[in-house]
């Protein structure tokens, strides 16, 4: 029997997996994401207990740790995978749904430093809104 998204029965897994693309039944923990990952040492939840509480269903230890915020989105997880699991993408949605949640962004571009609004590639300023907002 085949694992599917559906069959974890979760409202907030169906919303990951709509945003993410990603289904995170098709891990089977093998670990190389974690092995792979350069900020792991950093992170209070590894990169493959990530998708696997996700899989149990634990969408709350997933949204309360710092492991979604350290997260460099580098893709190295996603190049080793050999289920072409985007934890990347992942995270990235567990993020987005939090800010949902919370609401109203904490930054807000007149705030920024002069430097960084004159100095910084758009597509960093832009990360960093969708990483660091509230």
């Amino acid at each position: 029997m085949k694992v599917t998204i559906e069959s974890l029965r979760s409202d907030i897994l169906k919303d990951i997996a709509d945003i993410s693309g990603e289904n995170v039944a098709e891990c089977y923990q093998c670990g190389k994401c974690t092995a792979a990952c350069p900020v792991n040492q950093a992170m209070d939840i590894l990169p493959h207990q990530v998708l696997r509480l996700l899989q149990l269903g634990l969408v709350d230890e997933v949204m309360n740790s710092k492991t979604i915020w350290i997260c460099a989105s580098c893709f190295t997880c996603a190049g080793r995978c050999p289920r072409d699991v985007d934890l990347a993408n992942v995270m990235e949605a567990v993020r987005v749904l939090l800010l949902r949640e919370r609401g109203a962004s904490r930054i807000k571009a007149e705030d920024m430093p002069e430097i960084l609004r004159k100095g910084m590639p758009e597509q960093g300023i832009v990360s960093g809104f969708r990483k660091y907002a509230k």
